[in-house]
């Protein structure tokens, strides 16, 4: 082989080996960027796991075992809460509250969104609906005194209409009518929260698709519901599990009007964990909160399941 020949060979190798360095270091690369991701996550997932999973796992060992002693006790916790008319109670009317609120909540908001969605320049109108979300607690509180209590504002308007005798006062934190209180309550604060997400999904749906609808003769009517609503399940789905999760944080303002121990048609879980709490009586607390857990678990994946066989 000649000197140019060697040459051309030697470079030739040099090259290859270039090259092969070059697909091995981007492949190292692209492996790196491929599992990049588990970087990002792994902050929140420690978070999760130290004040979330671990904590949990605490609760469910605790379910097992006596309060004080921590004696193994295996299924007796749980046949306590079960057998215990407080736990029952407090079901019923959380389950009661859920169901009756959830449908209302969810179709109020929905109509407030498709009024809305008519104008504009809705930022302040947004502004005002969000405002009950925004208000404190103790302003809450007050504002049912004022309203709902024997000499509040609303037997004052009822007597002024006729259709109440200053004699027959009605006391409606006192009497069966404090559940209806406690859904108002709720619907009142969380309406506009819900209002802005059907709004954020009614304003992705392309214009071009209801223009095309209308053009073919459809009216505002069906543009809604054949263009418009079916786009909007994952808005559903995301309204309907942040309002299931959102009806167990309405015990502030009950607890601040009525106390631990309210009428019996608003008495929740929410009450019942919190004199369980005080009482020091851990054991029931852990099993009740080992069993609403798993019922919370069980229907946000129904809900996740019943949503992906209707996408399907």
């Amino acid at each position: 082989m000649d000197r140019g020949s060697e040459d051309r060979f030697q470079t030739g190798k040099e090259f290859f080996e270039s090259r092969q360095q070059d697909r091995q270091q981007r492949g190292r690369t692209a492996a790196r960027r491929k599992h990049a991701w588990f970087f990002f996550l792994l902050p929140s997932l420690l978070g999760v796991t130290v004040f979330v999973l671990i904590p949990f796992l605490d609760v469910v060992r605790r379910s097992f075992v006596t309060a004080v002693t921590q004696e193994w006790a295996g299924l007796g916790n749980y046949r306590n809460i079960f057998g215990n008319q407080a736990f029952r109670l407090a079901v019923h009317n959380t389950l009661r509250f859920t169901v009756v609120c959830l449908p209302l909540l969810i179709g109020l908001g929905l109509l407030a969104a498709v009024w809305l969605a008519r104008f504009k320049k809705i930022q302040l109108i947004k502004s005002l609906f969000l405002f009950p979300l925004a208000m404190p607690a103790a302003t809450v509180v007050l504002i049912w005194k004022m309203l709902f209590s024997r000499q509040g504002f609303l037997n004052g308007l009822l007597i002024s209409a006729g259709l109440l005798q200053e004699g027959m006062l009605y006391d409606y934190m006192g009497t069966g009518a404090s559940f209806w209180v406690l859904v108002f309550s709720y619907v009142w604060k969380n309406l506009g929260y819900t209002m802005v997400l059907w709004l954020a999904g009614i304003f992705a749906v392309p214009d071009s698709m209801c223009e095309a609808a209308r053009v073919d003769g459809a009216s505002e009517g069906q543009v809604f519901w054949r263009v418009i609503f079916p786009n909007l399940k994952s808005s559903l789905y995301t309204i309907t599990v942040l309002s299931f999760l959102n009806s167990f944080k309405v015990f502030r303002e009950a607890y601040l009007v009525a106390g631990s121990y309210p009428h019996e048609d608003m008495y929740l879980l929410q009450h019942l964990f919190n004199n369980w709490f005080v009482n020091l009586e851990l054991d029931k607390m852990a099993s009740a909160a080992v069993c609403v857990g798993a019922v919370l678990f069980f229907i946000i994946l129904l809900l996740q399941r019943l949503w992906r066989q209707e996408d399907a």
